[in-house]
């Protein structure tokens, strides 16, 4: 569907830090937001958890577009069971969410995806494509299960008959909202650097992040999956070290990778090389970043946060 018309979107996830720039991004391109979550600032106010009450909280409404914006994160995740209830909402929430999405008379649902949907491990220096396997079998019984969570999300989306399904599969965010926790960390030393040794990781800008949404609201085709990343990858450490530079901030601490293992669900992401192409997205849905690097990105972040 590549349409111009405006679009009554219900966005689950709307509180979120991703959320609200996805909010902003739909508001500025004309279309009408109403937020799904639990909280009060929500025009629906429901838990993706609870099937029943939410069919309940949806009773009635008509909307076009439904975005699958919500986690469970509340901070960045150490260990492997800070990513469980957000495991269960790719799954049960997606599905839950899909019955909700048909009862509105919705026609297209897009949700957010990750590119550790490629899995978890050291993939070189050729980038990855859409094309590439997404949700291979998990290594050890924790990545099968977060894994198997996006996975899953992916074909609830693209398998539900009546929904035009679209993914994005994001690479990690910064920028407003995000990069703002790391501050104090960073002032305080609190928040070391492991070693990167070449390695790198896809990231993308929140508002670039944002209106990556919307152009996939307006312009995804349907049962497609797009990568949604700026043009230079960076490691953690590299990306680390940039923010403290640009915010004036003491350099963080080095330590060895080794050190990280307590925090296993971190200790996999810093341990992990990735690179993908974000070109279908640039050429299907007419999004490229703003920030085609976190150099720009945390400029201009910087720039805002000193007015």
């Amino acid at each position: 569907m590549t349409t111009n018309q405006h679009h009554n979107v219900l966005l689950a996830g709307a509180s979120g830090v991703l959320g609200r720039h996805i909010a902003r991004a739909l508001t500025d391109a004309g279309h009408k937001v109403t937020g799904l979550g639990r909280g009060e600032g929500n025009g629906v106010r429901a838990d993706l958890m609870d099937r029943d009450a939410l069919l309940r909280a949806v009773d009635g409404q008509h909307f076009d577009t439904v975005v699958h914006a919500a986690t469970a994160l509340r901070k960045p995740p150490v260990r492997h069971r800070d990513m469980y209830a957000t495991d269960a909402l790719r799954t049960e929430g997606t599905a839950h969410l899909i019955e909700a999405a048909r009862a509105t008379g919705a026609r297209r649902f897009v949700t957010e995806s990750m590119v550790f949907g490629y899995g978890y491990g050291d993939f070189g220096d050729q980038p990855i494509t859409e094309d590439d396997e997404f949700g291979p079998q998990g290594t050890d019984p924790e990545l099968e299960r977060h894994l198997a969570g996006m996975r899953v999300k992916e074909q609830l989306t693209f398998q539900a008959a009546g929904l035009e399904g679209v993914a994005l599969r994001f690479g990690l965010f910064y920028g407003p909202g995000g990069t703002d926790a790391l501050l104090p960390l960073l002032r305080k030393r609190r928040l070391p650097a492991p070693a990167d040794h070449g390695r790198v990781l896809p990231w993308v800008e929140l508002t670039d992040a944002g209106r990556a949404v919307a152009a996939a609201v307006e312009h995804g085709r349907a049962g497609q999956a797009y990568n949604i990343a700026d043009r230079t990858p960076m490691g953690f450490r590299a990306h680390l070290l940039r923010v403290a530079e640009e915010f004036g901030l003491p350099k963080p601490m080095s330590v060895p990778l080794w050190l990280t293992r307590p925090m296993a669900y971190a200790h996999t992401m810093f341990s992990s090389s990735m690179r993908v192409s974000a070109q279908k997205a640039e050429r299907d849905l007419g999004w490229t970043p703003v920030y085609p690097s976190g150099r720009e990105g945390l400029a201009a972040l910087r720039a805002a946060t000193t007015r």
